[in-house]
């Protein structure tokens, strides 16, 4: 099952520049194109879009990650 995506944030500069931020540190920026695409997407779940485009979204492997001797404990 997914987690839920939190701790993003994003702002438009005056120029249309977008910067998608993750827990006060900047993850991506984005200009022309697509910014404009990344807003239309980011209506509908604003969370999961930036996580999306950040490339920061569960891989599929923290169950294996999980089981590695030094995250046990």
């Amino acid at each position: 099952m997914m987690g839920v995506a939190e701790g993003f944030e994003y702002t438009v500069r005056n120029d249309g520049t977008v910067v998608i931020t993750h827990h006060g540190r900047t993850a991506t920026v984005l200009r022309g194109r697509r910014a404009r695409e990344f807003l239309a997407e980011a209506e509908s779940d604003p969370q999961g879009t930036m996580a999306r485009w950040t490339g920061n979204y569960k891989r599929g492997n923290e169950r294996t990650a999980k089981q590695h001797p030094r995250n046990r404990r």
